[in-house]
């Protein structure tokens, strides 16, 4: 969709910000990797938090220990960014990373799928849990609630790096990306910022804290990841779809839509059969 007759003059401008934050040398730090620095970050004081109050568990039973979440921190690394890279090449852009193999590990030149990086977490939260007697899905429901804010600053950091902007209109808040044409477009980034960063996040504090679902096992995981499909699939009708794929039917089904849509019913199951352990249950 696009507005011929919108001047570029009544949008807003993009603000003038490097995607580097330091260079010395070589060594360049990106707004990008740092949000991913700081959302792990940010996970990991959280749930040592959340394991070390036995207020929100049955019976005032802690499920692990805070240095269990220690030794996972590694663990989620290792699965966000495996995870998150290797979707992407299958999910986005399979064809070029098939001719071109050694793209692959360019990392540096961006390319991080959402869905591939909770795949990759979710199979190291499962191995991690079994190898110490965790049950399974309070760890998830622990890593879970931190996850929004790291999305949060995700979005924010696309917005610096003028990357996966939103389609052209004429709202008034509407902004001239530098590499987005001569049109304003939403800034999608922002948008998906909000719901899955800030709004996705008090929500799950209020299930965490107020609700206390942390005693329901897979409750808080499964709102987590219906609440970022629905998020996700909201903004999608904002965000300009990948150039190389474009639309899957007619001119609003993306791909990001496709792969939230699981997600959605997942988390729906998950909450819809999430019931409260014994008071006696233990980790």
């Amino acid at each position: 969709m696009s507005f011929p007759s919108l001047l570029p003059v009544a949008a807003l401008p993009f603000p003038e910000i490097d995607p580097v934050l330091v260079q010395i040398g070589p060594l360049a730090i990106h707004w990008y990797g740092l949000a991913y620095v700081a959302g792990i970050v940010f996970a990991w004081w959280y749930a040592r938090r959340l394991v070390s109050n036995p207020r929100l568990w049955p019976d005032g039973t802690l499920p692990m220990k805070p240095q269990d979440i220690d030794d996972f921190v590694m663990w989620a690394a290792v699965g966000v960014v495996l995870g998150g890279r290797i979707g992407y090449v299958l999910f986005y852009d399979f064809a070029r990373y098939i001719a071109n193999p050694a793209d692959i590990f360019a990392v540096w030149q961006g390319g991080m799928s959402f869905h591939g990086g909770i795949l990759g977490t979710t199979i190291a939260m499962y191995l991690f849990a079994r190898s110490r007697g965790i049950r399974p899905w309070s760890l998830f429901d622990v890593v879970a609630a931190g996850v929004p804010v790291g999305l949060g600053l995700g979005r924010l950091a696309n917005f610096i790096n003028s990357e996966l902007w939103g389609r052209t209109s004429d709202v008034s808040w509407a902004v001239l990306f530098p590499n987005g044409g001569p049109l304003p477009r939403h800034p999608s980034q922002l948008y998906e910022g909000l719901l899955e960063g800030i709004v996705l996040f008090l929500v799950l504090r209020l299930l965490t804290h107020s609700w206390l679902k942390l005693k329901a096992p897979r409750f808080v995981s499964g709102a987590f990841i219906c609440g970022y499909g629905l998020s996700r699939i909201f903004v999608e009708f904002f965000r300009e779809p990948d150039a190389h794929i474009g639309y899957l039917a007619g001119s609003w089904l993306t791909m990001g839509m496709l792969l939230s849509l699981p997600m959605v019913l997942l988390g729906i199951w998950a909450m819809a059969t999430a019931k409260a352990l014994p008071r006696s249950a233990q980790a």
